[in-house]
């Protein structure tokens, strides 16, 4: 077995150190650290000699020049796999990894536990105004507590937007601990399919219109960027809830201001946005029925760990040959596996 013949590069940071060990056990494998500051002359000769970019899913934690775009692309003539930490992969633009013949992966389902509580957690906060009655409680030491009476999430309606591993768990949740009706929006999925993960299957007005909680859990893509906006905020109830633990840019953050300042809607559970982490001084912060987070939703001890670990054997498989089971862009495989056979000598998958 050749020693280091197969090149793997990740920036910063990971999303557990269990990646680099089970790396670190293939002496086949050799793993390489840049940071933002790393010079040119450093990076350059890591960038041509990779076939694979362990890539973070947090688009601002890292510089824009080690994102995934064409220039990068072009610097590194050999790359075969870019691997994002997590279920998302803002950070990569997968349209050109497809004309380069790179194969895309994510790690999805990694933290669907994790994300799924935190909605759920945001729900249950919001509803019975938790984060209001501790502010009050903070600022006025006579606080009239029948100013804030909560509401039971029991038996009512939460809408669900993306059903796949955490919309799904978010399903099961909802419908076995509260005796909740779900709905959901997911045009990938049958009617059939959704049934199955505990769902009716309606589209996106209507789970907007008939929700009295309404959680994000879809992807950011070209079809979900901006699908959430004011004619979308104007169709939901005065008493609903907006909650998103997905990515920012799928819901309109100004258009959610003015729900919110309108009183359109009753209140909002925020892990993701536009610019993360938001400064302290974002309009969306000053509502005291806005609860907030700074991307943190799959951010525990357990998710990380499984992260870092499905990331490594995902990694470790496909640069052995096998044909990843978290692949964003499938279309590519015939390319992909053309450059794969010219790089170590055999077919893939």
């Amino acid at each position: 077995m050749s020693v280091n013949n197969k090149r793997v590069f990740y920036v910063k940071y990971l999303a557990h150190p269990i990646f680099a060990e089970m790396l670190a056990a293939r002496p086949d494998v050799r793993l390489d650290r840049l940071e933002n500051e790393s010079a040119e002359e450093i990076y350059a000769p890591i960038l041509a000699q990779a076939h694979a970019y362990q890539i973070g899913a947090a688009r601002d934690e890292f510089d824009g020049h080690f994102h995934v775009h064409a220039d990068l692309l072009r610097r590194a003539p050999n790359l075969l796999i870019v691997s994002s930490n997590g279920a998302g992969y803002d950070p990569v633009d997968v349209e050109a990894c497809t004309a380069a013949g790179v194969l895309v992966v994510n790690q999805s389902g990694g933290n669907a536990h994790s994300v799924a509580e935190h909605a759920l957690g945001m729900m249950l906060t919001l509803s019975k105004r938790i984060i209001e009655a501790d502010r009050a409680l903070r600022r006025d030491p006579n606080v009239n507590r029948n100013a804030l009476i909560g509401t039971e999430a029991q038996g009512k309606t939460i809408g669900i937007v993306g059903l796949g591993n955490v919309g799904r768990r978010i399903a099961e949740l909802c419908k076995g601990l509260l005796g909740m009706k779900v709905l959901a929006y997911d045009p990938y999925l049958s009617a059939a399919e959704m049934t199955a993960r505990g769902a009716e299957k309606v589209e996106l007005d209507e789970v907007l219109r008939r929700s009295d909680y309404v959680s994000i859990n879809c992807p950011l893509t070209k079809e979900s960027r901006g699908m959430i906006g004011a004619r979308e905020f104007a169709l939901m109830q005065p008493h609903a809830y907006f909650i998103t633990t997905a990515r920012g840019f799928i819901h309109d953050e100004a258009a959610l201001y003015d729900a919110l300042r309108d009183k359109r809607i009753a209140g909002a559970g925020l892990d993701v946005w536009a610019k993360e982490p938001p400064p302290p001084d974002h309009p969306l912060l000053q509502f005291d029925n806005v609860l907030a987070s700074p991307h943190t939703a799959g951010v525990t001890r357990e998710a990380r760990i499984n992260m870092g670990r499905i990331a490594a054997e995902q990694m470790l498989g496909a640069l052995d040959g096998k044909r990843p089971p978290r692949i964003i862009n499938p279309e590519v495989w015939p390319a992909y596996a053309k450059r794969f056979e010219r790089a170590f000598g055999f077919m893939p998958g």
